[in-house]
């Protein structure tokens, strides 16, 4: 094993020249000593050596604390202390182990060496660890807070420090809930109680399906993932860790999905499917209510082919637009209208008292189709032949009572068109 170097700073030749023997007594390497903290300086860095011993009561402009500090701070080198019995008191509530009282025996010395080799390569060890572990946090593709035990904020990753606007010298030491205020926008509450959860329950808590982080400047930010426990060795909590990620995008995308499942590309309206669906659960509730009546209007826009052929697709799509909005300011908020394709309309009318609530609101709605629209400098009017059916029969399925107002609609075109007719 190669004998680890050692520079001694003493400015006392005798005791310099005793403490290179002892040293090298102990097995160390000792090539020579310095007198000023500005020769110790060059020495160290020509040198390179393993530890320092050094006079506290060195004399010149850097004395021995001084140096101690230099050498640590910016040559990350263990440095151990000489100091005399006077010195001895007032370093003894100092680091154990960081000197040595003069007179000693080489036994003391050789002790006080390897002690001081050891916690600097303990310390270098733990440190190189916590950077380590720091660059691994940093370089995740999330977000990461970490807490005490109570629940305050010991660091944060850069990219928590982005998405929720705090520095991590800003949020230090505060408590969790000041820097990231969460809210269940399922139930539109604050979440409050996240890390005593964890503590408490010992376990990874997922974040609510609906999060919403409320950043330090007040902007909203769609959040997901999770919060868990951090154990030590024996299994203690010993704090927390908050991984999150910012989830707007694809909470848009998701919302786009649905948009595209449900909702017609060109007017916005429900689809045939939603439409279905939410006939389908109308059927439902009116079996289990006795006095629950409803009704289906199907639409037809009289004459919009020839709208179509005369000014074109686009016009006709714009018109189809307007003729969307109209129908939806003919209904109640609770009302569905839906496009089923092509010029072809639905209405699902809930909780009617009887048949005359539908007939009054296809009436309504020809008075409102009847307005021209302004598209292009043109003045563009429709009619419409609606088919009306209402639960005054037991239906099960949506397609036979849809098949139904279908019927009614072509006997309200035979009939002349811009009317209605009622199926029975």
């Amino acid at each position: 094993m190669f004998a680890r170097k050692i520079l001694v700073v003493e400015d006392e030749k005798i005791l310099a020249s005793n403490i290179i023997k002892s040293l090298q007594k102990l097995g160390y390497s000792v090539s020579e000593t310095t007198k000023s903290g500005e020769e110790a300086i060059k020495k160290i860095a020509e040198t390179h050596p393993h530890l320092v011993l050094i006079d506290i009561c060195l004399a010149g402009k850097i004395d021995g604390v001084q140096l101690a500090n230099i050498i640590q701070n910016q040559f990350h080198l263990p440095v151990l202390y000489l100091t005399d019995s006077s010195e001895y008191k007032a370093l003894h509530t100092s680091e154990p182990f960081s000197y040595i009282a003069k007179p000693f025996i080489e036994s003391d010395l050789h002790f006080a060496i390897e002690m001081a080799l050891y916690k600097h390569q303990s310390k270098k060890i733990l440190y190189e660890e916590k950077q380590r572990l720091t660059a691994i946090i940093n370089s995740m593709g999330c977000a990461v807070i970490v807490t005490y035990a109570n629940g305050c904020i010991q660091m944060m990753n850069p990219l928590a420090e982005l998405i929720t606007g705090w520095k991590q010298s800003e949020a230090f030491g505060k408590d969790l809930v000041e820097v990231v205020k969460l809210v269940d926008k399922d139930i539109g509450e604050t979440i409050e109680n996240l890390i005593v959860d964890v503590i408490e329950s010992g376990e990874v808590l997922n974040l609510p399906e609906n999060c919403t982080l409320i950043t330090k400047d007040g902007k909203e930010i769609a959040i997901g993932d999770n919060v868990a426990p951090i154990r030590d060795q024996n299994g203690n909590i010993t704090g927390t860790v908050l991984i999150f990620q910012d989830i707007t995008k694809r909470k848009q995308t998701e919302a786009q999905l649905i948009r595209n499942a449900f909702y017609d590309g060109l007017t916005a309206l429900p689809n045939r499917v939603l439409f279905l669906d939410r006939l389908k659960q109308t059927i439902e509730r009116s079996k289990r209510r006795s006095d629950y009546y409803f009704a289906v209007l199907f639409l037809d826009l009289d004459g919009f082919k020839e709208i179509n052929d005369r000014f074109g697709h686009g016009i006709g799509d714009d018109f189809l637009v307007a003729i969307a909005r109209r129908l939806e300011s003919c209904l109640r908020s609770g009302d569905t209208v839906a496009r089923f394709g092509g010029d072809e309309f639905t209405v699902l009318l809930e909780d009617i008292k009887d048949i005359t609530d539908a007939i009054n609101v296809a009436k309504r709605i020809q008075d409102s189709l009847k307005l021209p629209v302004n598209l292009n400098g043109y003045q563009l009017s429709t009619t419409a032949s609606i088919g009306i059916t209402w639960n005054f029969s037991s239906y099960e399925e949506p397609a036979t009572l849809l098949r139904d107002a279908d019927i009614a609609m072509y006997r309200a075109k035979r009939q002349g068109k811009a009317t209605y007719s009622i199926f029975s």
